[in-house]
């Protein structure tokens, strides 16, 4: 029987884990720490991804106009409300939260450290911002900590869509630092996106393959967002690539999950953003629908995650 059931899921979900460990609910508390990436400073590049918003996909994630702690406070208030009681993880979802020196990561993340119910820390960040010296810090770090995660944007692991997406990094890159992440015995969460331009179902499997063979320990599976005010936007005003519909959706994330170990957590199943920059697809808004429809066909053909690993 799959170990990881739970409430009629046939995939490893992060709800079952965190309910499972702590029985109480675990909130994402998201937070902007001002960071900025390699691929808009100009180490690498300008401008940045071409699918990536002003708000270094951290459109949800606190002012960065006000401190963290501010940010913190206001965010908790808001969960504390919905779900007394709760516990958190610290979220530093916007930009690259490893591009910086040492002394930055300490003045970012250790305020959390002994915070009242904060159990742990997720941070987002590139591949090429992971070094030997960040990772002998984070290693430090995590003690302190009862969850902690390093998420790192892949996307694809297509040669081609990685080009055309600016992302400035290469697979092996990532999959340095996916090892060497996990040489320090550190959790990484990978994203990647589907229905990216000019990609085919094959394209998508072979990048779940690709990162199967890796010792990761979770991953978010993004629904590619063409987003007003980004270069991907533009682009798919004048070329009008193909947009993968609500149902070929559900069918392909259905197969890659049969790809993953079954022990691989699954962070997130699709992807949120600002209603009024989303150019497309509009489907994906309806979230709790689109899993829904993910649950009922891996439940109607008794399929499970890790059936292909």
């Amino acid at each position: 029987m799959f170990e990881y059931r739970f409430t009629g899921k046939h995939y490893h979900t992060l709800d079952y884990y965190l309910k499972t460990k702590y029985q109480n609910k675990v909130c994402k508390i998201p937070l902007n720490a001002s960071f900025t990436c390699p691929n808009r400073d100009g180490t690498k590049g300008v401008g940045g991804c071409i699918f990536c918003s002003n708000q270094g996909s951290g459109d949800f994630a606190g002012n960065p106009k006000d401190d963290l702690d501010k940010q913190y406070q206001e965010i908790k208030t808001i969960m504390s409300k919905k779900w007394p009681n709760s516990k958190y993880i610290i979220y530093f979802q916007a930009f690259s939260n490893t591009y910086g020196s040492i002394d930055k990561l300490k003045q970012t993340f250790e305020p959390f450290i002994n915070k009242e119910n904060v159990i742990g820390l997720s941070i987002a960040t590139r591949c090429d911002c992971i070094n030997e010296e960040i990772v002998s810090y984070l290693k430090k770090l995590q003690t302190h900590f009862k969850e902690f995660w390093v998420e790192l944007g892949l996307q694809s692991a297509k040669t081609s869509t990685m080009k055309l997406l600016n992302l400035k990094y290469t697979f092996n890159d990532f999959k340095n630092a996916v090892l060497l992440l996990n040489k320090a015995s550190i959790n990484v969460v990978v994203h990647i996106i589907d229905g990216l331009p000019y990609e085919n179902e094959l394209d998508q499997i072979n990048t779940i393959k690709k990162i199967s063979k890796l010792p990761i320990q979770g991953i978010k599976i993004h629904i590619l967002n063409v987003l007003g005010n980004t270069k991907l936007g533009m682009m798919y005003q004048n070329e009008h690539f193909k947009i993968l519909d609500e149902d070929e959706f559900v069918n392909l994330v259905v197969k890659q999950l049969t790809y993953l170990k079954d022990d691989v957590i699954i962070h997130r199943i699709g992807a949120d953003s600002n209603p009024l920059d989303l150019i497309a697809p509009l489907w994906v808004r309806k979230k709790i629908s689109i899993l829904d429809k993910i649950d009922l066909k891996m439940a109607n053909d008794d399929i499970y995650q890790g059936d292909n690993y």
